[in-house]
């Protein structure tokens, strides 16, 4: 019983639960809740995707003069930066109004004062939202622009009924909202494309749960339309709540909020309001991961209203999710006592085996310097295979071309002679131009041919030297005197007289380029072109 002690002590600890929750979800839920742990920790790359669009956007705006083709792009940034950074949403807006004289047509104004209220409503500025809205004549807009004031107005007003405290206040400015939900749905022509999400929202201020939950059932958007999956999804999640079925409210909100994620948008209501549900039922640390990733956002974004929020709840959760870590200190202070119990009786045992481990050890040192030895030769070899099939096509290559150089210089010297031009013969002959010519190609081929093989060769080399010793090269310039000498020792050919002769130098040339540059190395000058030869 007493050797059986730690083993059953290092089981019980095991298996007792560290996430303190007793939610009992299904399947699907936990699969989509996955999912969205998943996104969370790649946030960035979607973010990335939606700076590299509003990269593109911006290269366009900078390079049209069209003030319309201007005007609708500063509209394009709008709509990329509203839930992503409304600062600079804002700053579009502003230049969408002085390019507003240039255009000279009325309802572009209307739809800059609606910009301009999407905007402050998004920062938390509903004072300001407000008077851009009042400045907005509704009878003036067309259908399109007219769906878009309602939708604004009542998306304001509801903004504003959650940031309000006081009932009465807070009833009336719902009831706008509600105001702005018919309004929408009396645009019939076209339809508005969210209609059965708006239809939804009003019977679920009825409490007629299961005619909201048929009315979104029966909605169809694309697969690619996250923006509308993500509003759906959330209606979906407050029909949910009106039901009391945890499970499928946890599941719409998490993948209303993977839509968010997915679109890289920062002002948003689902995470959060996943982390709370998370925190009711035990989940602290996902509920303390969701809400310090929406709490990111919404600074990121400038969401004042999304940022109340999320600080209103932030001390809560986190006091959980840090007295969950007390507990998992505790609980790891114990596995460890188990665990230091249990290596205490391996010790003695392992003891026993110590010489035949250490005979292993030793068999496995000399196997693994055995196969870097081998890796390390086949890595030669394969360069070294790599440089001569390249270097061979290239010569084969070359000494055809030379030959056909040769034949058509020939041809010319022929044609000069039989033309009795003696003196342009001559002059031909003692021209040193085509060897010129031919050596520059031959410098040109070789040049590119190496940088095939080793395309960081220049900055590795740098690397190599001091600051004052790097090489920089003119422009149109593959590799200059030294680097061609170097780019040959990298090669093998280390022998001064074979490379003298290579590049149609003195062998004191070709000593002075390599004393100079191996002053100019760093560290050990003697080494210097034993590590060039291995870059």
């Amino acid at each position: 019983m007493k050797n059986t002690l730690p083993y059953l002590l290092y089981f019980m600890v095991l298996f007792l639960p560290l996430n303190g929750t007793g939610m009992e979800l299904s399947d699907s839920t936990q699969h989509v809740l996955e999912e969205v742990d998943a996104a969370i920790v790649s946030k960035t790359v979607y973010q990335e995707q939606r700076e590299r669009d509003i990269l593109q956007l911006r290269k366009q705006l900078s390079a049209t003069q069209n003030p319309e083709e201007q005007y609708r792009l500063c509209g394009d940034l709008f709509g990329k930066y509203l839930h992503y950074q409304a600062d600079s949403a804002f700053s579009y807006v502003q230049q969408r109004e002085r390019l507003l004289p240039e255009l000279n047509r009325a309802p572009l104004q209307a739809e800059v004062y609606i910009n301009m209220a999407e905007v402050m409503g998004v920062m938390g500025m509903y004072t300001e939202s407000m008077l851009d809205l009042e400045k907005v004549d509704s009878r003036q807009l067309d259908k399109k622009l007219l769906a878009y004031y309602y939708h604004t107005s009542r998306a304001f007003y509801g903004w504003a009924a959650d940031y309000t405290a006081h009932p009465k206040a807070k009833q009336l400015l719902l009831e706008r909202t509600d105001a702005f939900r018919d309004s929408i749905l009396s645009l019939d022509n076209p339809p508005t494309p969210d209609r059965e999400i708006v239809l939804a929202e009003k019977e679920l201020l009825k409490h007629r749960t299961d005619e909201a939950i048929a009315l979104l059932e029966s909605y169809r958007c694309g697969e690619k339309d996250l923006k509308h999956k993500a509003f759906l999804h959330y209606t979906f999640a407050e029909a949910y709540s009106q039901k009391g079925d945890i499970d499928k409210q946890t599941y719409h909100l998490a993948k209303s909020a993977l839509c968010d994620l997915y679109q890289a948008v920062r002002e948003y209501a689902s995470l959060q309001k996943l982390a709370k549900l998370m925190y009711d039922e035990g989940d602290y640390e996902r509920a303390y991961q969701y809400l310090n990733c929406s709490m990111e956002d919404a600074v990121a974004c400038n969401a004042r209203l999304r940022f109340l929020e999320v600080t209103e709840f932030y001390p809560i959760i986190d006091r959980a999710y840090q007295d969950q870590l007390r507990d998992k200190h505790v609980l790891t202070r114990n596995m460890f006592i188990s665990v230091s119990v249990l290596a205490f009786l391996l010790i003695i045992a392992t003891g026993y085996l110590y010489y035949w481990m250490k005979k292993l050890q030793q068999m496995r040192r000399h196997l693994y310097e055995t196969n870097q030895q081998l890796v390390s030769a086949n890595e030669r070899l394969e360069d070294a295979g790599r440089i001569k099939e390249v270097y061979i096509a290239r010569y084969l290559d070359k000494c055809v071309g030379y030959l056909e150089k040769q034949e058509q210089y020939r041809r010319s010297l022929e044609k000069l002679a039989m033309a009795s031009k003696i003196d342009e013969l001559f002059k031909t002959i003692r021209s040193e131009e085509f060897l010129r010519d031919e050596r520059k190609a031959f410098y040109y081929e070789f040049d590119k041919s190496f940088l095939d093989l080793f395309p960081h060769f220049i900055e590795d080399f740098n690397e190599l030297l001091s600051e004052e010793g790097k090489i920089f090269l003119r422009k149109n310039e593959l590799l200059n005197t030294e680097l061609r000498i170097f780019a040959l020792i990298r090669l093998g050919v280390t022998d001064s007289n074979r490379i003298a002769h290579f590049l149609g130098y003195s062998l004191a040339t070709v000593y002075n380029y390599r004393s100079k540059l191996r002053n100019k190395a760093v560290g050990d000058k003697d080494s210097f072109e034993q590590r060039v030869m291995r870059l």
